[in-house]
């Protein structure tokens, strides 16, 4: 009997449709959840992990020690190499060469990230970090204004270039790392260590320069005083230099360097495979997914940046704080984010990426106004809450983002795409922070001018967390699947059988 509406035949009409219609749900299962074999996934080295986590978060923390300690001791390096005369031109000054190097970022990031791409992320990483030791330590030699004149600022802003250069290609291969190594089940809690990392930069740079400036007055400080944090760079390179070149390749790029057949997750089986180091192809083929990278990386760049870079300045210039006094805030607060940054990393792995880091963005949405109120407070307690208010929040970027990131990409295009979004984020937002912070209060004559900075970028971060999709729990795109043990593997393969016949 016909259906008259349809005009389909019933099933007692046409036995064989049922059958025609499994066939066709099982071929429609297979295309969407397709069998695995045991060969298709990657069980993780437990050992391997832990030395892979451990050399990428010391060159993550050597990146911000450097830096951390450049704007920790702005002032001083504003006298030291540039001419005396109004302290405000002075501070501007050394921020805008704290500037300079985040501009060359974005160049390191096309040079770097490819070159992982087509040889290998270990071998990059390894060249980076001999780089940034190497710049670092060469401005701990140079002589002051006082000494040679015009060549020290020259000579400053070129071995800021040369960290700026080497940094580019740091993050997005750190990152990169971690995540190709971790299992897809603890990616964000192993990829938590690299921003412990950051954490553990900045509090070693401020503890440096807070004891330094304990012990030494300001003529000591600025005639020999600065240089011993950028000195102590060279040792701690030489360490982390060690750690990466006992390193094997990533299980991920091996895969993808030997041609072995694997499968990928969601639609990463259908992308392209991207020329490796074929930079134009990255703009033209991922460009909406790089948009998105420098939206998350801005927002997230500019509200670090403003509490753990800017906020020891904003207390010493603005509030009247000794150096130390603000450092001090700025320490205790940081070693509490130390303290949480790798249980945010599990929840992200538990909860998701999504609500992490849309709790972070929010709270620099409504809390840098009332943050700030309680800072000009002054007292102890009120800026101590301030600057918690606005940590809380920072670490659920922090302990989010370094898992989140990688997972935007596709493997074979992972590490130049990562590096070149992530630098010019963080050149054209993140670096530029403190200088432009500076100069609008200067400008408006409003102190709460970072508050509304930080809440003006938070929007866009909003905006882009809402349009990401979920990777929490989810292979890297262009990766077989990674997990922790065989009967993990197992009970996976057991998941994903072929449907069984009717």
């Amino acid at each position: 009997m016909t259906d008259g509406e349809s005009g389909l035949l019933t099933a007692e009409e046409d036995p064989g449709a049922v059958r025609r219609h499994r066939v066709l749900f099982r071929a429609v299962r297979r295309r969407r959840n397709p069998p695995l074999r045991r060969t298709d996934i990657t069980v993780t080295d437990e050992a391997a992990v832990k030395r892979a986590v451990k050399a990428a978060s010391l060159g993550n923390a050597m990146e911000w020690f450097d830096f951390g300690i450049y704007s920790y001791l702005a002032v001083t390096i504003g006298h030291v190499f540039f001419p005396s005369g109004n302290g405000t031109v002075q501070l501007l000054s050394s921020f805008a060469t704290f500037a300079v190097a985040f501009f060359v970022r974005p160049l390191g990031g096309v040079v770097f990230g490819p070159m992982g791409d087509r040889i290998g992320r270990k071998q990059v990483l390894a060249l980076t970090m001999i780089l940034m030791a190497l710049g670092t330590f060469a401005i701990g030699l140079l002589p002051s204004y006082a000494t040679i004149g015009f060549w020290s600022p020259v000579l400053l802003i070129f071995f800021r270039l040369v960290q700026g250069f080497s940094t580019g290609g740091e993050y997005g291969g750190a990152s990169t790392f971690i995540a190709e190594y971790a299992p897809d089940r603890r990616r964000g809690f192993h990829g938590s260590f690299l921003e412990l990392g950051t954490l553990a930069g900045y509090v070693g740079a401020a503890g440096l320069v807070t004891i330094l400036t304990s012990v030494l007055d300001s003529g000591a400080m600025e005639q020999w005083g600065w240089r011993v944090p950028f000195l102590v760079a060279g040792p701690i390179g030489l360490i982390g230099l060690y750690l990466r070149l006992r390193l094997d390749e990533t299980p991920a790029f091996r895969k993808l360097e030997d041609g072995s057949p694997h499968r990928a997750s969601d639609a990463a089986s259908t992308v392209e495979t991207a020329g490796t180091g074929d930079v134009a192809k990255i703009f033209r083929d991922y460009w909406p997914t790089l948009v998105l990278c420098v939206c998350l990386v801005g927002a997230y760049n500019i509200a670090d940046y403003m509490l753990l870079s800017y906020m020891p300045t904003y207390l010493s210039d603005e509030m009247g704080y000794s150096g130390t006094h603000g450092l001090l805030i700025l320490i205790g607060t940081m070693v509490v984010l130390m303290l949480i940054v790798n249980q945010v990393g599990r929840w992200s792995d538990r909860f998701g990426r999504k609500p992490l880091l849309m709790a972070g963005m929010l709270g620099f949405l409504v809390l840098p106004l009332p943050a700030f109120w309680l800072v000009r407070q002054g007292s102890l307690v009120a800026v101590s809450a301030a600057m918690l208010m606005l940590g809380l929040s920072l670490v659920c970027l922090l302990g989010t983002m370094s898992a989140t990131l990688p997972a935007l990409f596709p493997t074979q295009v992972r590490y130049g795409s990562l590096s070149i979004g992530y630098n010019v984020a963080v050149s054209v937002f993140g670096g530029t922070t403190p200088f432009v912070i500076t100069a609008l209060i200067s400008a408006t004559g409003n102190e709460l001018m970072p508050a509304f900075y930080v809440m003006a970028a938070s929007v866009v971060g909003v905006i882009a967390v809402a349009c990401m999709r979920e990777t929490a729990r989810r292979p890297l795109a262009g990766s077989p699947p990674s997990v922790a043990t065989h009967e993990e593997a197992a009970r996976m393969v057991e998941s994903r059988a072929p449907a069984p016949k009717f």
